[in-house]
């Protein structure tokens, strides 16, 4: 909500009223209040064809540009992979974690590996969430559809472990901010549906797992993100234009710091690629 303002109306917060942008914000199927997936196997792949088929086939955009951070990072990812004649450009906040798993370590640079160790404590000090999510998704759904207060303690654990706040939650966010969140899962009913990600992930891995991105590529790294790649890294995986190491902001960007993500996608879009310039976008 932060960021719709910055990009559709830029002259506004400081940027040229030139770079302005239709910004489409579809939840991810699963969350908030989009439909429920059904059916096994249901991955970040199957989410970016559903977007690809609303950007193209129902809102009639030859093309457009994608960004996302988190999940959104996947599914981004993935529309790059299987929908690249629709992409004039990607911009993530952070390299998905899981390109790792196709790499053998001996090619790895020492940054590279100084990254593997630091994912690696990552996962044993913050990760047990995640493994239980991959691996036993439903018992811990009941628990958290059962009790607002249990699905408070698990959302708002993450905001303030993940973001550049230094425990102290409302340097970055006020108490609305957190409880619309809560919210939202609570009367979807949805952290069930959002969490199984994870478990669909794991019980079906990509298999573009060493598929490089051509499409022009953007990417925003926040300090006190999980864990923060090195570009070489990024670069093994995507045609990399504009990489940039931002001052502040932890995992939360568009919630934290709004301003310097919005003025680097504009810069990226707009200027580093000039892709939303040369190419006249149709609907």
């Amino acid at each position: 909500l932060k960021l719709i303002p910055m990009l559709t109306d830029p002259g506004s917060h400081g940027g040229d009223p030139e770079q302005s942008f239709d910004v489409i914000i579809p939840s991810l199927p699963g969350m908030g209040f989009s439909d429920k997936p059904w059916q096994k196997g249901f991955t970040t792949k199957d989410v970016a064809d559903i977007f690809a088929k609303l950007m193209h086939d129902v809102l009639g955009y030859e093309q457009f540009a994608a960004h996302g951070g988190d999940w959104g990072s996947s599914v981004t990812e993935q529309l790059a992979v299987h929908h690249a004649h629709l992409l004039s450009a990607i911009h993530l906040t952070e390299i998905p974690f899981w390109r790792l798993f196709g790499v053998k370590q001996k090619n790895l640079s020492k940054a590279e590996q100084d990254y593997m160790k630091r994912g690696q404590q990552w996962q044993m000090k913050e990760g047990a969430y995640n493994m239980m999510l991959a691996t036993k998704p439903q018992t811990v759904t009941y628990a958290l559809n059962d009790s607002p207060v249990g699905l408070a303690a698990w959302i708002i654990e993450k905001f303030q472990g993940w973001c550049d706040c230094d425990e102290d939650l409302e340097k970055s966010f006020t108490k609305d901010e957190l409880l619309t969140n809560i919210m939202i899962y609570w009367v979807t009913q949805t952290i069930g549906s959002a969490g199984r990600y994870y478990y669909e992930t794991q019980h079906k891995p990509f298999e573009n797992g060493q598929v490089r991105v051509e499409v022009p590529t953007g990417v925003a790294i926040f300090p006190k993100d999980l864990v923060p790649s090195p570009r070489e890294f990024g670069e093994r995986f995507y045609n990399i234009r504009s990489w940039t190491e931002m001052p502040e902001g932890g995992h939360f960007a568009a919630m934290e710091v709004p301003e310097l993500l919005a003025a680097d996608m504009r810069k990226f879009f707009f200027q580093e690629v000039g892709v939303l310039q040369e190419q006249e976008v149709k609907r």
